[in-house]
């Protein structure tokens, strides 16, 4: 029985949008597995997930074909698993990979299908499926681990590495048995070495990585093992070896968005929302309403007559149509946050402003309590090896064979504190920082270049951005400390833009909590942007933002084309990366305060 029909562990829906998503390689209980594609999900057990922004912004980047966001497929709350060593088979299916299997013991290295290991599962003990050596020489039936080496492309593509290639060659016609021998203790790849027991050849696993590598690695086959084929197009991407479980064989593509309610709503046009995504979407004519009404589909419309409901229907088509606001996301979310637009207080979005710290008057315009926030996330694709370094930018790999109907997507619930700069402030002190701007900018051509990107000066987000990344992540850390949420548990949102052109001048930053459960709306975070807390909480980040412990290398640090980054570093201004928009990129401590290298910040007095 395949591993792709037994439940081998658990992870939580966010981590399928950020961590564990299609493509990646996941570190199971006693092997490892990739996550299959879109094609091999169970759809009937996936639950809509409505945000029509978010799938909007969602069709323009995969097609206009994609009819709904849905949560990963899952066991409904009511259903009963499955007997004694039958469990139910929903969820999100993996396949094991690598393929390639060494014993411990004997030290054999060899595919699945060789027949030399077979599958060993517990009943009622899932987490201890596993596959064993079962004619090993060395020990009764070993626990087998997985080959620690891959082979990936920023193509998006991933194979398993080409041991027999590595070690004879192309062309070569030795079918020998092959094991995987350590001479060391440190597991480094020189310490490594693959032999060929009926040849006798061998070879460092040193001379699969660095310069002399493309000289041992076969071309890349186009290998995309989470939709079980191959691409099409013949890839022509330098193939990397890769360690298993390496940060950069996958990073996620997603999009996200804040539920922010468009305007005030009558009872019935919330009702046709909420059922839009699972049963309205499709409806085309008032006889099929009456048809849903006969399936006892419609139980909360029954006080609403068949000409009512399919007024608001086609009420609710005309207004999703509508794009006035531009493809940025983040445009309604700045006009509620800023009060410029008065949404209707829902469960979902509930704000209020209050006084902002007289301290930082000067600097800080408004600051605005978030109560209730409703954050959805879905994934649109991955790539391998490099990240995307903006929309259209890259080797975005897909999530199904074919032009998906739905994606993956998840939602969590929490409150926030909305903090908007004095843009006026901001654009002088921006002006008066052209060394600075200018540096960040070099690295910026510098980071492009490096990936292969196209112009390489385009897309710069401007010094405005570094400085409200910086300041975001500085009231992150100290917010993690006061509250008492874990660092990882603390979002970040960042409205920056100074070209009237492309919309509203924005400067500001909405941090918030991003937990599917009660820990996000305990009301910790709100409280913390009273006027006397918030003082006192810039005032603590701050003065932690005026030293490091790995001064004066962070504080001298310049951007450069590797990190992007000024004076910054993990001991003091760097976030997890689930919690970061730019993946701690745009950051420098010398925008906010003095530090022992520069005296000229935003925020000094």
């Amino acid at each position: 029985m395949s591993v792709l029909e037994r439940k081998l562990g658990e992870v939580r829906p966010t981590q399928l949008i950020h961590t564990y998503g299609i493509g990646q390689v996941v570190d199971l209980p006693q092997l490892s597995g990739i996550v299959m594609g879109l094609d091999d999900w169970p759809e009937g057990y996936t639950t809509p997930v409505e945000e029509e922004r978010l799938l909007a912004d969602v069709r323009r980047v995969l097609g206009p074909q994609v009819e709904r966001l849905v949560r990963p497929p899952a066991l409904p709350d009511s259903a009963t698993p499955g007997l004694l060593g039958t469990p139910a088979v929903i969820g999100v299916p993996v396949a094991p990979f690598p393929r390639y299997l060494r014993c411990s013991f004997c030290r054999v290295l060899a595919p699945i299908s060789s027949g030399l290991f077979r599958l060993v599962t517990a009943p009622g003990r899932p987490d201890l499926t596993k596959y064993v050596h079962h004619n090993c020489n060395k020990a009764n039936a070993p626990r087998v681990l997985p080959a620690r080496f891959l082979m990936a492309c920023a193509g998006g593509h991933l194979d398993d590495f080409p041991w027999r290639h590595f070690v004879h060659g192309a062309g070569d016609p030795c079918d020998g048995m092959l094991q995987l021998d350590e001479t060391g203790f440190t597991g480094e790849a020189a310490d490594i070495r693959v032999h060929c027991r009926k040849c006798q050849r061998n070879k460092r696993m040193a001379l699969a990585f660095g310069e002399e590598a493309a000289k041992h690695l076969p071309p890349c086959p186009g290998r995309r093992p989470h939709l079980r084929d191959y691409d099409e197009t013949p890839c022509t991407r330098k193939p990397s070896a890769m360690l298993l479980g390496a940060s950069n064989l996958w990073f996620s593509v997603a999009r996200r968005a804040l539920h922010v309610p468009q305007s005030p709503k009558s009872q019935i046009a919330r009702l046709v929302e909420r059922h839009w995504a699972a049963t309205l979407s499709h409806v085309d004519a008032p006889a099929v309403v009456d048809y849903l009404r006969k399936q006892g589909k419609l139980g909360d419309f029954s006080s609403y007559g068949t000409g009512d409901l399919w007024r608001a229907i086609e009420a609710r088509r005309a207004g999703a149509g509508d794009d006035d606001e531009g493809r940025d996301l983040k445009i309604p979310e700045w006009n509620a946050l800023t009060l410029q637009s008065r949404p209707e207080r829902t469960l979902d979005f509930d704000i209020d402003p209050t006084p902002e710290p007289i301290e930082y008057r000067r600097e800080i315009r408004r600051v605005v309590l978030a109560k209730r926030l409703r954050a959805v996330t879905a994934l649109v694709g991955f790539c391998r090896t490099v990240e995307i370094v903006e929309d259209g930018q890259g080797d975005r790999a897909p999530l199904c064979r074919g032009a998906p109907r739905f994606v993956p997507a998840s939602e969590v619930r929490g409150e926030g504190i909305f903090i908007e700069l004095q843009d006026a402030e901001v654009e002088r002190w921006v002006e008066r920082h052209t060394a600075l701007n200018e540096a960040m900018m070099g690295a910026h051509a510098a980071y492009r270049r490096a990936r292969q990107v196209e112009p390489a000066t385009a897309g710069y987000p401007g010094l405005k951005l570094v400085l409200l990344h910086t300041f975001s992540h500085a009231l992150m850390r100290q917010l993690a400390l006061e509250c008492g949420y874990a660092a990882a548990s603390i979002n970040e949102r960042i409205y920056a833009n100074d070209d009237p052109a492309a919309g509203p001048l924005m400067a500001g930053v909405l941090l918030y909590t991003a937990a599917p459960d009660s820990e996000g709306t305990l009301g910790g975070l709100v409280r913390m942007g009273e006027r006397a807390r918030l003082t006192r909480l810039i005032r603590r980040a701050l003065d932690d933002a005026r030293l490091c412990s790995s001064d004066p290398l962070c504080a001298e640090h310049a951007p450069d084309a590797r990190g992007l980054h000024g004076a910054a570093c993990h001991a003091c201004g760097f976030a997890p990366e689930t919690s970061c928009e730019l993946g701690n990129r745009y950051l420098d401590r010398r925008t906010l305060v003095g530090t022992v290298a520069s005296s000229d910040g935003f925020f000094e007095r």
